[in-house]
């Protein structure tokens, strides 16, 4: 910020006289009151002198521009215009021999605003400002994305703590369960016992009293028989009821908890350990002007794709359950001629119609389904964008789910190439696997907002929504070419036809614009007045050479390549 502070006038203070100066002469670097611009300006050797208003001082008093060399402590007056280097008359005096580039600094700044020097100056900066920005965007995604992991790693202590005490619930249930039916088995030794002996207890009071009956009213005979009698009887229960005292057995109910069990707590002494692991993050320092000369080429079109026209096949306008909001992010032929549609909205469907636009049924998924692949007669490939870090293999017959495969991040666009998948996860990368959901590699690539990818064969085609770039790369992420045409806007769905040319939607430009195989030519084949309106996904049939586009509100057309 330029500072409010008085400027003298210099040559008044030389005097020892404390004027305030009116403008500033950037040769003399000092400051002049109107008396002394005026005098200034009449000398021969000053006239030259650029002069500028103090307001205009203020604005560069802070941009330090050394005219004095540092190492000679003299004025710089001379240019080197082969060591690109300012001298002083010491320098030249210094040196062993005179560089015949060596020219009057007046002389070389001559041109000095018109000069590429500035130019590239100016563009580096704005360059450098621009990575800046990206890079503190990049920052600002890397603190979010910490932030998920923080969650992440709560819920997996949350699910974990969860599943433990689920499990000892389990445990404890169990061996409740078991002290139940011992306790109770133990208990009915017990009764049955007590059964026996209420009931011999009962016999000795009947045959006590039988007794005193004998005694008290039978003959001396019947007393004699009955005693001996009664005692035999009494004697053999006698032995019943040792017999019985001998064979019980008293319980004591322990238990032993398992060792695991019983050390946890002095042996577990942390729940988990949280780790950081630390990489180089790929954010790569940018050459605007190189990008800038690369992407804005125009090139004139070629006869190959000026004489490439669309003919229409079929228009139709996908059909609204209870007025739900149609989304459609992604979009095949599938091999039975069908059409297949997400609807990444509300309800977790996709859409399938007839080839002549019938709908036929709305097909239950695990998610909000993103993006399809076809990955032969049978297969499809389904992402869930947002909603799940998982993609899943479904039948194109019965659409069940026969595979889930696991992703490191969410999933968007997917493509299927000779047995591999190459989906779109994760911070700027493409995941590579096999069919059993192996990873293979990870791919790096130039852009964080790439939603939408497609292959062909040996090379990766994805669209760059926010710097309006198509890219084109090898299967092992080693980018071919990128465009960037004024005419898109916010690039989305892409696909590639038999020749490999790319076809790329305009979500926000409203267009269909189809780019050479080489990236050395494009031609705008549909607009808005064709019906384009925030075009979404697009796919192309080989085999039937049909191209079909659906807008975001569910419009679906169908064309023919001619």
């Amino acid at each position: 910020m330029a500072s409010d502070k008085h400027v003298p006038c210099g040559p008044c203070k030389f005097d020892d006289f404390t004027i305030e100066a009116g403008s500033w002469c950037t040769n003399c670097e000092e400051g002049l009151c109107e008396d002394c611009e005026n005098v200034h300006r009449k000398i021969k050797l000053l006239r030259n002198h650029k002069v500028i208003s103090i307001e205009d001082y203020r604005k560069i008093e802070n941009v330090t521009i050394s005219l004095v060399c540092e190492l000679h402590g003299e004025n710089l007056e001379l240019f080197c215009q082969n060591h690109d280097k300012a001298l002083c008359k010491a320098c030249i005096r210094s040196l062993n021999k005179l560089c015949p580039g060596v020219v009057p600094i007046s002389v070389a700044s001559k041109k000095a605003r018109q000069s590429t020097a500035l130019s590239d100056l100016e563009k580096e900066i704005q360059g450098t400002l621009l990575n800046m920005q990206e890079f503190t965007k990049n920052r600002e995604s890397a603190t979010k994305e910490i932030e998920k992991q923080e969650l992440m790693v709560k819920n997996i202590v949350f699910e974990t703590r969860t599943k433990i005490n689920r499990y000892l619930d389990k445990l404890q249930e169990k061996l409740l369960l078991k002290l139940g039916s011992i306790s109770d088995n133990c208990k009915s030794k017990n009764k049955e016992l007590l059964q026996k002996l209420e009931s011999k207890t009962k016999l000795l009071i009947k045959l006590n009293e039988q007794t005193l009956q004998l005694k008290q009213l039978s003959s001396d005979i019947q007393l004699f028989l009955g005693t001996r009698q009664v005692n035999e009887r009494i004697v053999s229960e006698i032995k019943s009821i040792k017999s019985e005292m001998s064979a019980t057995k008293d319980f004591e109910l322990k238990v032993d908890i398992h060792s695991l069990i019983e050390n946890f707590s002095k042996k577990v002494e942390d729940f988990g350990q949280i780790k950081v692991l630390e990489s180089c993050t790929e954010f790569e320092f940018r050459n605007y002007k190189m990008d800038q000369a690369q992407i804005e080429a125009s090139v004139p079109a070629s006869g190959i794709l000026s004489n490439m026209k669309l003919q229409l096949i079929k228009t139709f306008q996908m059909k609204r359950e209870n007025d739900f909001v149609i989304d459609v992010r992604g979009c095949v032929i599938l091999p039975n001629g069908n059409l297949l549609m997400t609807n990444y909205s509300k309800q977790n469907q996709l859409v399938e119609y007839k080839y002549t636009g019938e709908h036929m049924r709305d097909i239950q998924v695990s998610a909000l389904p993103f993006f399809i692949a076809v990955i032969d007669p049978n297969r499809i490939a389904v992402t869930y964008g947002d909603t799940a870090k998982f993609m899943e293999i479904r039948n194109t017959h019965s659409f069940r789910a026969e595979k889930e495969i696991r992703l490191p991040s969410n999933g968007y666009g997917v493509s299927h190439e000779d047995g591999r998948l190459y989906v779109k996860s994760g911070n700027s990368t493409i995941q590579v696997m096999d069919l059993s959901g192996k990873q293979l590699e990870t791919l790096k690539l130039s852009s964080d907002s790439v939603l939408n990818i497609t292959t062909s064969r040996d090379k990766i085609f994805y669209t760059d929504y926010k710097k309006n770039i198509v890219h084109c790369c090898r299967l092992n992420g080693e980018e071919l070419w990128q465009v960037k045409r004024e005419s898109v806007s916010h690039p989305y769905g892409v696909t590639v036809d038999h020749d490999r040319n790319v076809y790329v939607v305009g979500l926000v430009s409203n267009n269909l614009t189809i780019i050479q195989q080489d990236g050395k030519d494009s031609k705008t084949l549909l607009t808005e007045s064709d019906g384009l309106f925030y075009p979404q996904a697009v796919d192309f049939d080989m085999d039937k050479r049909t191209l079909l586009i659906c807008n975001k509100g569910g419009k679906v057309s169908m064309y023919k390549v001619v």
